[in-house]
């Protein structure tokens, strides 16, 4: 359907997407975006042959919201739109450093990047400020987004890439929360989903990269 429009709802969702446009959601936490193992996890998504939409964390500018937050004592509705704001500045930061990646800020944008054979970068401030279904506050960070994105496109897989060490092959949404690895709100937003999701790890360069060239999956599946 190149070139062709997509049709919104009155919502502004797209109305219906495409099958060829379903994608692969990928959230690269904030701590893997600083690292040094960043052009490896880039390469493997603009590599693949399918659609991908990246999510990126917000990271030490996240990180810097919650000190300010602490520091002057304002409450979570703007600590939330201030966390947005960082997740969208990592989202331009990402998609600078290839010129293959195009920032959109709403599912139409995102899809019509993908339309154009462009990976997808998410910047969700506009897009998520408002939503009823999200909590404007600490418990849902951009773990629990990226799930949430992942339904609304109806992605056909979510990829939540953390700097820690590899997991089991089977691995619980609720632990995770737990060890503070994913966001309070992520095994209700995996559930609400609907959407397969798997954790990768440090040293899951290769495997991703293969496993997006092949069609097949990897890392430790949620759930």
């Amino acid at each position: 359907m190149s070139g062709q429009a997509l049709q919104t709802s009155a919502a502004g969702r797209p109305a219906h997407i495409p099958e060829h446009l379903r994608p692969i959601v990928v959230k690269l936490g904030g701590s893997v975006v600083r690292s040094g193992d960043l052009e490896a996890w880039l390469n493997a998504i603009a590599g693949a042959p399918c659609p991908v939409v990246v999510v990126p964390g917000g990271g030490a500018l996240a990180d810097e919201v919650r000190a300010t937050q602490s520091a002057l004592g304002f409450g979570d509705p703007a600590a939330h739109r201030m966390a947005l704001l960082a997740m969208d500045q990592l989202a331009w930061a990402v998609a600078g450093l290839r010129p293959d990646f195009t920032v959109g800020d709403s599912e139409t944008a995102l899809l019509e990047s993908l339309d154009q054979n462009r990976v997808a970068v998410w910047a969700p401030a506009a897009h998520v400020a408002n939503r009823p279904e999200i909590a404007p506050s600490w418990t849902i960070t951009s773990d629990s987004l990226a799930l949430w994105l992942a339904g609304r496109l109806a992605a056909t897989r979510c990829y939540v890439v953390k700097s820690i060490e590899r997991r089991q092959r089977v691995t619980s949404a609720a632990a995770l929360a737990g060890e503070g690895i994913v966001d309070e709100a992520f095994p209700d937003m995996l559930r609400a989903a609907g959407v397969p999701t798997f954790l990768l790890g440090k040293g899951d360069q290769q495997d991703f990269a293969t496993a997006l060239a092949s069609g097949q999956t990897c890392g430790a599946a949620i759930d």
